[in-house]
């Protein structure tokens, strides 16, 4: 008999449907499969669900007149590639969708989704048995790299794949010891999970929506008019960070770790990005140590989130971002914790309580 405290992941997270939101495809521009998830988990929970010119999905779960409006939004995109151009062999050149390290594409295998079905390929490269010394110490450029899906020809290839099908590194989804989880587009599907679950447990007199937005990876573009559709009097942007625990990163160069909670962000992109408001950083960290729930803060120097454009919409929208702590994230395989991502719902669920 086991004497292991039950954990809030163990109690109430659903790996079947973060399994799904990962294995899930959507690329910037392609974002549909995942909206689908979004209509099916929310129907029933939500009173009103609608789609928007951009692809936005907005889920309203309605509460009392006079009460606060919250818009709880995370991205569905994730990064990934694009067919750009067929050569007379019938090998395809690509563009990369979204920030993409070179060095990680060379023989990956992938997935390319046409009108007819899916098309399997590999990036290919030459032969190290060929490749001299100072060409293995150089990462070869996306724009030099090849695309092989076996076609005899430039006729052939076109039959089977057109110019704009978007293109997905094959990966896998496993279970890791200690609630945690690896698998490709945990940002921002983890983000996708957290929307869906605060909204289905929150009771609350605000009314709040929760919005999947679209193309974030590529210039936060959902969130910008999805925002300004939306006009709400708070809103928390979900998403993930950098996870420090690992060899390779400097504790100042990514102080959040897995495990220790969600990461509520003060700054991002040293301030050019959001500077997160006084009455949002106290409600949150207010809300976390009177529940007992664990919490990091970041100062961020690198990237910005949807939460950026949304704190900027109108006449200004007082906005929040929690980011769930990620290992490897623009990788084809990340790690999380289905632990900080629990610790990030209840967060949420009982900031937006407080706040009716």
């Amino acid at each position: 008999m086991s004497d292991k405290k039950e954990s809030k992941a163990d109690k109430y997270f659903n790996m079947d449907l973060m399994k799904e939101l990962c294995e899930t495809n959507g690329i910037s521009g392609f974002e549909d499969d995942i909206a689908d998830i979004f209509e099916r988990e929310l129907t029933g929970v939500a009173d009103t669900i609608e789609r928007d010119n951009m692809g936005n999905i907005i889920c309203t779960k309605k509460g009392k007149k006079g009460k606060p409006t919250v818009m709880l939004a995370s991205h569905m995109d994730e990064i990934g590639l694009m067919v750009r151009f067929i050569d007379d062999d019938g090998f395809l050149r690509f563009t990369k969708i979204g920030g993409i390290n070179d060095q990680m594409l060379q023989n990956q295998t992938v997935t390319i989704h046409t009108d007819h079905g899916d098309v399997t390929g590999v990036i290919g490269s030459k032969p190290p048995h060929i490749t001299t010394a100072e060409e293995r110490k150089k990462v070869v450029p996306f724009d030099k790299m090849f695309i092989d899906i076996g076609a005899k020809d430039k006729e052939e290839a076109e039959s089977m794949v057109s110019i704009g099908d978007p293109i997905y590194i094959n990966t896998i989804f496993a279970e890791y010891p200690h609630n945690c989880f690896m698998g490709k587009a945990i940002d921002n599907r983890a983000g996708c999970y957290v929307v869906m679950e605060v909204l289905k447990r929150v009771n609350t007199d605000a009314t709040v929506y929760g919005v999947g937005t679209v193309q974030e990876e590529v210039g936060l573009k959902g969130a910008r008019t999805s925002a300004f559709k939306l006009n709400p009097d708070w809103a928390f942007a979900l998403d993930t960070t950098l996870s420090g625990d690992h060899p390779g990163i400097k504790p100042d160069e990514a102080p959040g770790k897995m495990g220790d909670g969600p990461v509520i962000v003060l700054i991002d992109a040293a301030g050019r990005g959001i500077i997160t408001p006084k009455k949002v950083r106290d409600l949150l960290i207010k809300t976390g140590d009177e529940n007992d729930i664990p919490y990091q803060l970041e100062v961020g120097d690198g990237g910005t989130t949807d939460g950026s454009v949304i704190s900027l919409t109108r006449e200004g929208i007082p906005t929040g971002v929690f980011s769930v702590p990620t290992r490897y994230i623009h990788t084809p395989c990340s790690v999380a914790s289905a632990e900080d991502i629990e610790n990030t719902i209840e967060l949420i669920v009982k900031a937006i309580e407080s706040l009716a």
